[in-house]
């Protein structure tokens, strides 16, 4: 490697305002490729491990420092399918949780469209409900059974006694149901009404969450990007076999 070429652990961690140790950290855990040593041992650091690190930064601000760093290591161990099979998984998750908010905003517009029902101070028995929202009292049950509804029982009879709140949460589990929305999603939906205490409070969560996924998206097709021109350098410079097969172990820790 020629000496304009070369650059030392600190003028990587200048790059990314980090520690010079930290850089070694990264190479050391292979979130980096693995460095070249001088006689006595140090490391020497090239152009690609820049836009390692580069990379790296990019991959974090939407994938995680965890995500990022698995994706950068995957690559260096030679493997290029298993990271790209994980930032597809990563976009599949996110999509999952974009689905699961569309379901919570497409719940919240016909709760609100419904008028609320006059309901007795001792709640509604199962029968009246499905009556009510126009399911079966089998419906009922297997929701209960799911985990969606939590309807109180009679002491004296254990009969279900249905409140308020049990039969709004049963109207928002028919609408999902309704629209195909399977059981797992619409749980989240459930937990975050029941946890934010109203459907204002949901809606303004659900909004929230939602600016933040497309800014996760967008920082997510940015790194995709950097690692893509990443790989075409690695491609360039015939490094992508082999990278895992380098000993790290025979170097001076701080070196």
């Amino acid at each position: 490697m020629s000496e304009s070429k070369r650059l030392r652990p600190v003028d990587l961690a200048r790059l990314a305002g980090v520690s010079a140790q930290q850089v070694r950290n990264y190479e050391d855990a292979g979130v980096l490729p693995p460095a070249e040593r001088t006689e006595s041992g140090y490391r020497v650091f090239a152009p690609v491990h820049r836009e390692a690190l580069l990379t790296y930064r990019a991959l974090s601000k939407g994938y995680g420092t965890t995500g990022a760093a698995r994706i950068m290591q995957t690559v260096h161990a030679g493997d290029v399918p298993g990271a790209l099979a994980l930032v597809d998984a990563a976009h599949a998750a996110l999509h999952a949780e974009r689905t699961t908010l569309e379901a919570a905003r497409e719940a919240l517009e016909t709760l609100t469209e419904q008028e609320p029902a006059e309901l007795p101070r001792g709640g509604l028995r199962v029968g009246e409900v499905a009556a009510l929202i126009g399911v079966r009292t089998s419906a009922l049950r297997v929701w209960e059974a799911a985990g969606l509804i939590e309807p109180e029982r009679e002491r004296s009879t254990g009969y279900r006694l249905y409140r308020p709140v049990d039969v709004r949460d049963a109207r928002l589990v028919h609408t999902l149901r309704r629209s195909h929305h399977p059981i797992d999603r619409i749980r989240p939906v459930l937990e975050g009404l029941r946890r934010e205490g109203s459907t204002e409070a949901l809606r303004a969560a659900v909004a929230a969450r939602g600016e933040m996924l497309t800014a996760r998206t967008r920082a997510m097709l940015r790194g995709a990007g950097r690692l893509h021109d990443y790989l075409d350098c690695l491609d360039g410079l015939g490094r992508l076999d082999g990278l895992d097969g380098l000993d790290r172990s025979d170097a001076p820790a701080n070196s």
